[in-house]
């Protein structure tokens, strides 16, 4: 229960010993434990952490060890009711102000189902798995990831538009030409 510490003084090394009173707190420090401590005689200003090598007092360190297992247990407890209340709450009937069906009657519109007229195709896409175009739609700002198929199916127009601003013609070029005439020799 005590911690050595050496001091020199001009007559030589003397070691000093101090008791430990408690334990107060842990932490960890570049993977080291460190307790923070409250020496006997001393006053709370003079607490130090201390590295858990350093220390010769196994028993109030399990004392204080026990105590923090049992709190976080109590605290881990705690939530876990915490937890099973909300879910209680959340299962039970819903109450007439917030019935069920409203809250998926809230949930926007998307795409077509808005029933807006579709303006242009701003992009596409296939990272779901499926060719998906960005529809700007007309007297709005929005835009909406449509199934292409939709798309094509509804406003045909818009998606040939839509690849024929990005085709490229490719023409011969001069080498491939000249390639193709007699060689003069």
């Amino acid at each position: 229960m005590s911690k050595t510490k050496e001091t020199t003084s001009t007559e030589g090394e003397t070691e000093e010993e101090y008791s430990v009173e408690k334990v107060l707190d842990r932490r960890v420090v570049k993977g080291k434990v460190e307790y923070f401590l409250k020496w006997k005689g001393y006053s709370n200003d003079e607490n130090t952490w201390e590295p858990e090598e350093n220390l010769d007092c196994p028993d109030l360190i399990a004392q204080f060890e026990d105590a923090r297992k049992k709190k976080e247990a109590a605290a881990a407890s705690k939530r876990s009711e915490d937890k099973d209340q909300k879910k209680r709450k959340s299962s039970s009937t819903p109450t007439p102000t917030q019935p069920k069906k409203k809250v998926v009657e809230e949930k926007k519109a998307e795409g077509f189902d808005r029933n807006l007229e579709p303006e242009r195709i701003i992009g596409a896409t296939d990272s779901s798995g499926e060719l998906m175009f960005l529809m700007k739609w007309k007297g709005t700002d929005d835009a909406d990831l449509v199934p292409a198929r939709i798309a094509n199916e509804k406003c045909p127009q818009v998606v040939i538009k839509f690849y024929e601003e990005r085709l490229t013609w490719h023409s011969p070029s001069q080498d491939e030409e000249g390639s193709s005439k007699p060689d003069p020799e």
